[in-house]
């Protein structure tokens, strides 16, 4: 009895954690878009800008149909495209290629 008691606590604590870290990874995921958006991602990197955009979408959606798993992966997914949309508006708008490298004139 007091196994099945313990079970039963354990498997109820770990249900909680999808949904947890899927929130985690989705606020995550919404800074970096902020980020993106402040340094100009929608006109200097629309290819990492949309990208980031469609995954932060579909993340949701998973996680509305309570798919943690699928809504993290989308997540990260968005975070990093935001990320590279940010460093990439950054480069182009500092007059330096993604990487850092200056471009031949």
């Amino acid at each position: 009895m007091k196994k099945l008691m313990a079970l039963v606590a354990v498997s109820g604590a770990l249900t909680a954690c999808g949904p947890v870290k899927s929130t985690a990874n989705i606020l995550d995921a919404e800074v970096q878009i902020q980020a993106a958006r402040t340094a100009g991602a929608e006109q200097l990197a629309p290819y990492e800008w949309t990208a980031a955009n469609l995954y932060i979408t579909k993340a949701r959606e998973e996680v509305g149909y309570s798919d943690y798993q699928a809504g993290v992966d989308f997540a990260v997914k968005a975070s990093r495209y935001a990320n590279e949309a940010r460093e990439k508006a950054m480069a182009v708008a500092g007059g330096t290629e993604p990487g850092g490298r200056t471009p031949n004139p």
